[in-house]
Parts: C-alpha cells; structure tokens; sequence
C-alpha cells in the first residue's frame, strides 16, 4: 500500500475543498472497493477524504412518497426499510454481513461496478441521486464501465427513490461475491413500468421492450419471445453474453413473478 494522507473531514463543504486542494484525492465512505484497491496497489492518491463522519449524510427518511436514502447510508440500513421492500430485499442480498454493516450506497453508485446491485434500482425505479452541487436522474447517472455522470470532486449526498406501487428485484448472483452476474429490477410506478438491469452490460440500463410488453400485460407470459441484444453484453469467466442474454430474461420473468404473486 502507498503512503498517503487521511482527510476526516466533518462537512460536505469541507469534503469538496480538501479534495480540490489536492493533487490527487479520492473520497471514502465504507470502503470496501477502495480499500482493497489501496492494498493491491491498483489505487495510489495522495489524499483520501472521509465522509464517513458527517452528519446527516447517513439520514434514511420517507415523506411525500419519496424514499431519502443518505449517501452514506450502509447497505443493512437500507435493508431495514419497509417504504420499498423490492429495495430493502435488493440491499439485503449484496456480498456478506460485514460487506452489508461497511459498504454504502453512495459509494457503490459512485464506483459504478458493473455487478453492483443498486444500479439496477436507481434505473428501475427512476431514482434521483442528488450530489453537493445538482441532481442527477437515474437514468443518465451511470455512463460506462466505472463511469458516472458525476464530476472530479463531485460528492453524492442523497438518493431519492419515488415510491413505486409495486416492485421486485430478482438476480442470478455470482456464488463466491454475490455480485450479480444479472439482477433486474421490474417497477410499476406513477411513470410507468420500468425494467432496470445490471451485471449484463457495461452499466446499468432499461430494457425498454420488456416496459412496453408488462405496460399491457404484467405477467411473465408477456416476455416470452422478446429478443435480447447481446452483442455489447459482457463476456466473461463467469458467463457469455448470450448466456447473460438468457439470464436477463429469465430473472426479469422471476422478478414480475414475485410482483404478481
């Protein structure tokens, strides 16, 4: 591990000025990919600035139909929700215990890791994620391959999830992590159907055949015969593309089963 400089930092605003005063910062929260990464050398910054401390940024709270999830807010937080229990039985289902009582939803949005879970649920549910500076929709937060919308500097506060009337999440996990070889999200909302999927592609995204076909018909049936593009799928040790290709539909499928049971 590279030696390096530990920011405590006490305040959102404090957070973002000590990361612009130096020359190569990143934020930690929970930890559990930047710290591996440190060990192996694969991330070597001059500052690290903890966000752990701040207050308020862990606040989890539910008014006018929205769903406020605080940035720092661990992923056993989340799973002890009962606003959106296709959410909470997601967040309850990342790798294992000490995964779940360290890691945070801001800092796996932030990483944006093509197996992530919640990914999935920010499309599908047509979430918000709101940072130091703006908000950003769901749907044009996550860009490419551990790639975001967000800015160099930029802090993730919150995430607000409009509550849907109904919603699940089904995924194919990988048996040794727990990340999702594919996981779907499938949500009836005030918007519409949503289909959000991860672990398929290079980020998260809608399938938005799949919407149309539950928007007139929300059964499993209603899949059948949908084709699924797998030719920018990855394509990988734990599964083909058109293996994943198969999966997205066949979790998609469980998914509205677990909606309409």
């Amino acid at each position: 591990m590279h030696r390096f400089n530990f920011r405590q930092a006490s305040s959102i605003a404090e957070a973002h000025s000590t990361h612009a005063a130096s020359d190569d910062a990143v934020y930690i929260a929970g930890g559990m990919t930047l710290i591996p990464s440190l060990k192996l050398r694969l991330a070597s910054p001059n500052d690290v600035v903890d966000l752990s401390r701040i207050d308020g940024l862990s606040t989890i709270s539910s008014a006018g139909g929205v769903l406020s999830v605080g940035a720092t807010a661990r992923h056993c937080d989340v799973a002890q929700t009962t606003d959106i229990p296709a959410l909470a039985s997601l967040a309850s289902r990342i790798g294992d215990a000490q995964v779940r009582n360290c890691g945070t939803i801001g800092g796996s949005l932030a990483n944006n890791d093509p197996a992530a879970d919640y990914p999935a649920a920010v499309v599908g549910l047509g979430a918000t994620v709101h940072t130091n500076s703006r908000a950003i929709a769901g749907d044009e937060f996550f860009v490419d391959l551990f790639e975001t919308a967000l800015e160099d500097g930029e802090i993730i506060t919150r995430v607000d999830f409009s509550i849907p009337s109904r919603a699940a999440y089904a995924k194919f996990a990988n048996p040794a992590s727990r990340f999702a070889i594919v996981g779907v999200m499938v949500a009836e909302t005030s918007s519409g159907v949503r289909v959000g999927v991860t672990g398929a592609g290079a980020c998260a995204f809608r399938m938005s055949s799949f919407e149309a076909a539950l928007s007139s018909n929300m059964s499993a049936s209603a899949l059948d015969g949908i084709a699924v593009d797998s030719s920018e799928f990855n394509d990988d040790l734990h599964a083909s593309a058109q293996y994943r290709a198969n999966l997205v539909t066949v979790m998609a499928k469980r998914a509205v089963a677990q909606l309409t049971a």
